[in-house]
């Protein structure tokens, strides 16, 4: 018997039963799917989760005083200075993108026609690529302001609805920030909503660090930002941060420096495990496919006892029955995991038609579920094909 009988056969036997055949071969594109489905799943999850990390700022470190040391009160001389950011401009020039400062201070501004708590952020011109901020409308603060102390402000977009109704009546207009005019330039938001968790809060507003300093009783930089070109680089910046920073001040004063790496790190494996669990209760549901169609051919085989013994009585060998009833498995594996992986594939595209949102296939997933569906058909199918191979022709036709 050739693989082309063995195809032609296999297929008039499943034609014979097709309810059976369909409700079969559904468990495999049901299990399929989910392999393709949990890859892809898992896959955009960790691409989101990524993004939003990275939204914060690209290879960023920050660094914050701590303590002064056990048994020392803190000085105003232990606070990160605005000195030590020039520092390490200066030091690190080759190997960071940028490095800038946040004060902050508090004063209150009329919102609706009531006082209300504002939070100020003093910074610099550098501030928005390190954090990538979005520039909602007008412009950023730049050199000058820095340089010649302009007093100009940037609401963020929440507080300019609030104050003018809409982020593009803001620019222009002239609030009064401890006792001074001065003059919206632009409104902002973060990149990556982070709910209040750095120190842009909902109602903030940003004006120069050189101007901010008048206002504020001791000069702290608190985090300190530093962008580093290279992610390879970022721990060993880190640790030079570390050292400039701690050199720069009296002994014994503790500062922090801190990396979204760990993050970063922790987010992949938490997205691996899942992957992990998630193709783990995938590949489960493909053995219950695989189970499925085992019985199924051997419920086959017995019902088919005279037509094999008939077939061994005209000359046909072991390995042709063998052949024929693993042909019939293999058929029904290959074609539910081909219609699986239809199915997986369809639905994250369809998804991708009526929402914006990019959902990466892995070719790796399909070929991998392809595979599998193969080796199901190959492993559950073996020993329902063996059994009618090892029929005694004799009893085969004399069954009833």
């Amino acid at each position: 018997m050739f693989l082309g009988e063995a195809v032609k056969f296999s297929f008039q036997a499943l034609r014979a039963n097709p309810v059976r055949s369909l409700l079969t071969g559904l468990g495999m594109v049901i299990g399929t799917a989910s392999v393709i489905l949990v890859v892809t799943i898992s896959l955009t999850s960790r691409d989101y989760i990524l993004e939003q990390v990275q939204g914060i700022g690209s290879n960023i470190i920050f660094a914050y005083y701590v303590a002064a040391g056990p048994g020392n009160p803190t000085a105003d001389a232990d606070y990160i200075k605005m000195a030590d950011v020039e520092a390490i401009r200066s030091d690190l020039g080759a190997d960071i993108v940028a490095a800038t400062g946040v004060m902050s201070n508090f004063d209150r501004i009329l919102i609706g026609g009531k006082e209300q708590d504002v939070k100020v952020i003093g910074t610099d011109q550098a501030y928005q690529p390190v954090r990538n901020m979005v520039i909602s409308s007008g412009r950023f603060l730049d050199q000058g302001d820095i340089t010649l102390r302009t007093k100009v402000a940037l609401l963020t977009d929440k507080l300019a609805q609030r104050m003018y109704g809409s982020q593009s009546a803001a620019p222009n207009q002239v609030i009064r920030l401890f006792g001074l005019q001065f003059t919206v330039i632009g409104t902002f938001h973060e990149k990556v909503e982070t709910f209040g968790q750095s120190e842009v809060e909902r109602d903030t507003i940003l004006i120069p660090i050189t101007v901010l300093r008048y206002f504020t009783p001791v000069e702290r930089i608190d985090p300190l930002y530093v962008q580093v070109r290279s992610a390879q680089e970022v721990e060993r910046v880190a640790v030079r941060v570390q050292e400039i920073v701690g050199a720069r001040h009296r002994p014994g004063a503790s500062y922090r420096v801190d990396t979204l790496t760990a993050i970063l790190n922790a987010a992949k494996n938490i997205s691996l495990i899942l992957s992990f669990v998630l193709v783990l209760v995938s590949a489960i549901t493909l053995v219950i496919s695989g189970i499925g169609i085992m019985n199924i051919m051997l419920v086959t085989v017995t019902e088919r006892t005279r037509e094999i013994g008939v077939r061994l009585a005209v000359g046909a060998s072991a390995r042709e029955i063998l052949l024929q009833f693993l042909t019939e498995a293999m058929m029904v594996s290959l074609t539910g995991g081909v219609l699986g992986i239809m199915v997986g594939v369809a639905i994250p595209l369809s998804v991708q038609l009526f929402a914006d949102i990019k959902i990466p296939i892995s070719p790796v997933a399909i070929v991998v579920a392809f595979g599998v569906s193969c080796m199901v058909g190959l492993v559950f199918g073996i020993l329902p094909a063996n059994r009618a191979a090892h029929l005694n022709p004799t009893e085969a036709l004399r069954y009833e």
